[in-house]
């Protein structure tokens, strides 16, 4: 089987959860809340996630409750399954996640720590599917009211995304794609060397590994027009990290992985990444390195 995505640890998945979940929209968590089964009859359902999978539901729309309505989860690329343990959380209805990814034990943690319960209390269903994310079809999706994945779009092809998008649109259902890096890192204090080793970073996004050459920062623009050419509706909004004292664990961890790739990238810059990454892991070690990654969440819809 190709490789379409490279292996990660669950313990950095672990790291990331909570701040991936802080940086998500919450104006699409509305949306897909709009596209249930259930979502119609529970208008008056808003809230914003406070990064924790917790929302403010106190407005059902009338008091009539929801309706029964199962909703059918397509997760891609799910790891140890972060997106739904956050998104069920605060969907109502019930739910049944099908998750997808190649790597079986991240597949095994993903069935083992999912939720129970959505945010007014319907049960929570979830299998695993082993495979290859980048060859579903309209058909593997057919039934689905809502595809998400999470950090995966930047990880994958041209052809890739685009196979993604005309499953979605062929299956008639809105995909949530987040956490998606576009190229931009902000760190403060500023060092003369942050510019350089931004650029080979993304250049090393952009690299070519067995034939395929990889969409880094360039994937949520292909995505959006991916989605649009097939007549599908398209939403793009920000989801930075954005790292401080609170996160110093994580911002060391991503900052060994940002200068070690641009290394890769660019060997050459190895000698004096040494001392610039001494001194950044420093300032991150005593909480005063502050890190902005930025990323892009996309919401696509059929109308």
């Amino acid at each position: 089987m190709t490789e379409v995505i490279p292996r990660v640890s669950s313990a950095w998945l672990g790291l990331r959860e909570a701040v991936d979940a802080a940086a998500r929209v919450p104006e699409f968590v509305d949306l897909v809340r709009g596209h249930l089964p259930n979502g119609r009859h529970a208008a008056g359902l808003r809230g914003v996630a406070d990064g924790r999978g917790v929302v403010d539901g106190r407005g059902l729309a009338d008091g009539r409750g929801l309706a029964d309505g199962l909703a059918v989860i397509h997760d891609l690329g799910s790891g140890t399954g972060s997106m739904g343990r956050w998104l069920g959380a605060l969907l109502p209805g019930p739910q049944h996640w099908i998750m997808h990814d190649r790597d079986a034990d991240l597949l095994e943690l993903a069935a083992a720590d999912m939720i129970h319960a959505a945010v007014d209390g319907a049960p929570v269903t979830v299998e695993t599917r082993l495979g290859d994310i980048s060859r579903l079809t309209a058909a593997d999706l057919s039934g689905a009211a809502l595809v998400t994945a999470s950090a995966l779009l930047d990880l994958l092809t041209a052809e890739e995304v685009e196979r993604v998008a005309a499953a979605c649109v062929g299956a008639g259902c809105p995909a949530l794609l987040t956490i998606s890096v576009v190229g931009h890192v902000e760190l403060t204090p500023a060092d003369p060397l942050d510019a350089e080793i931004a650029e080979a970073f993304n250049a090393h996004q952009r690299r070519t590994v067995g034939g395929r050459r990889l969409l880094g920062p360039d994937a949520v623009e292909v995505a959006a027009e991916a989605f649009d050419r097939l007549g599908a509706s398209v939403r793009v909004r920000p989801s930075p990290w954005r790292l401080g004292a609170d996160e110093a664990e994580l911002a060391s961890e991503w900052f060994k992985g940002w200068v070690g790739a641009a290394c890769e990238q660019r060997p050459e810059l190895t000698g004096a990444a040494a001392d610039y990454a001494r001194r950044r892991l420093a300032e991150a070690s005593a909480g005063r390195l502050g890190v902005v990654v930025h990323h892009s969440d996309l919401f696509a819809r059929c109308e």
